[in-house]
């Protein structure tokens, strides 16, 4: 079976970690034996056209210099700080169903996967439309759905009938699905993103015993995202204020983006900037060890200005491979991971003192927070793993082509 991805943005080299999950992902499909392609933009007039082995096709939207709408941060968020952004728009919408039309004549594939299907299920519509043999999927993360609502809601038919027109949809967590669930009566099944790093060889650190907060000296709380708004990093550099009035602690932020000016300023003007390490984007080697040093995860997301929130937080996942216990918002796709006293607590979006209280609260019984992190390993190997993600998802491309072509999928579903 041959199966093009649609995505906004791709690895642009081997060494870019940007969408790290969707590598995992196609790595994964084609290790089931899939033949698998990417449809992607360029950026700044290029951009890898293979990947580990796996084609890459990159269409022409703009001037090099101009090609930027995607990769550093999603097309919203660009949009929303300097709206000159949209007038890359249409280049966009023309370059992509060109390149479409061309994937969908020259070769067509079994299964053309959509993801984020605004706008991009017209892509997919277009390369589906030159053979009755191919079938789309589109994968919903949330994002779309909240900015149509909140700020396009003139687009709500286009929403519609992405939902509408494919042959087969999915949604990355359970909220998402919900979401997806108002427009339409048609099944809408959750596949999330596969766990970051269990189903490979661990890195030193990784898969031993949790043993959080038994060391000495202050406690070390970690945050690893990119520095956006709905992260919610100035909810954690207040929170930290607080409970440095109780305890010792440290934190680190791991990651870049256009919050990170902003964020600096909030730990000075907090009192708190001699504590917070930004260490900006790092490599493999350097993650792990910003997980194996820490103490606690915190992912502290927020809705932003735009109406996003965390799709699902992968993220959660490495860091309970690291025997980290977790504390997050309760907010998205975030609770199908973070079952609040099972597996991690979970704190309202935006709220700095609960978030120090449930800080403490983690600090002042470790017993329990191990306990919670074996627990959150489990539900993450039955439910995260990449051979059970993999598995639903084939088992959704063989519906989705049996549907096209009036034929019964090749395999039961998996349980």
């Amino acid at each position: 079976m041959k199966v093009v991805h649609v995505v906004t943005a791709f690895p642009r080299d081997d060494d870019d970690v940007i969408t790290p999950w969707l590598g995992r992902l196609l790595l994964g499909l084609r290790d089931r034996g899939l033949e698998v392609e990417v449809l992607a933009p360029a950026y700044r007039g290029g951009g890898a056209t293979e990947w580990r082995g796996i084609p890459v096709r990159r269409f022409r939207y703009a001037p090099a210099a101009l090609e930027t709408l995607t990769h550093e941060e999603t097309a919203p968020d660009r949009i929303r700080r300097r709206p000159a952004y949209a007038a890359l728009l249409p280049g966009y919408m023309i370059g992509g169903s060109l390149a479409s039309i061309a994937l969908g004549t020259s070769s067509p594939p079994d299964v053309v996967h959509v993801h984020w299907p605004v706008p991009h299920a017209w892509f997919g519509a277009l390369a589906r439309a030159s053979s009755e043999r191919t079938a789309l999927v589109s994968s919903f993360y949330s994002v779309e759905i909240r900015w149509i609502e909140r700020r396009l809601r003139w687009a709500l038919p286009f929403l519609r009938w992405s939902i509408e027109s494919a042959d087969a949809v999915t949604a990355i967590s359970t909220a998402t699905a919900a979401a997806v669930a108002r427009y339409t009566s048609r099944e809408v099944p959750v596949i999330p993103f596969s766990s970051a790093i269990s189903d490979r060889p661990l890195p030193d650190g990784a898969g031993a015993e949790a043993q959080p907060l038994e060391g000495e000296g202050p406690v070390r709380l970690l945050f690893v995202g990119r520095l956006v708004e709905r992260k919610g990093v100035h909810i954690l550099i207040r929170a930290l204020a607080r409970v440095r009035e109780r305890v010792d602690a440290t934190l680190t932020v791991v990651g870049e983006g256009p919050e990170a000016g902003p964020l600096e300023a909030e730990a000075r003007r907090v009192g708190v900037d001699p504590s917070v390490y930004f260490a900006g984007r790092v490599d493999e080697e350097a993650l792990g060890e910003a997980y194996r040093t820490s103490d606690l995860f915190v992912l502290p997301a927020v809705v932003d200005g735009k109406g996003d929130t965390e799709g699902l937080g992968v993220v959660l996942l490495e860091a309970l491979e690291f025997g980290l216990p977790l504390i997050a918002s309760d907010a998205g796709g975030i609770p199908d991971i973070v079952r609040h006293g099972e597996t991690g607590l979970l704190v309202p979006p935006g709220d700095a003192g609960a978030l120090a209280d449930t800080i403490m609260r983690v600090i002042e019984d470790a017993a329990a927070a191990r306990d919670r992190v074996e627990k959150g390993r489990a539900h993450m190997r039955e439910h995260f793993g990449l051979p059970r993600v993999v598995d639903r998802l084939v088992h959704r491309y063989e519906g989705a082509v049996a549907a096209r072509r009036g034929t019964k999928p090749a395999t039961a579903a998996p349980q």
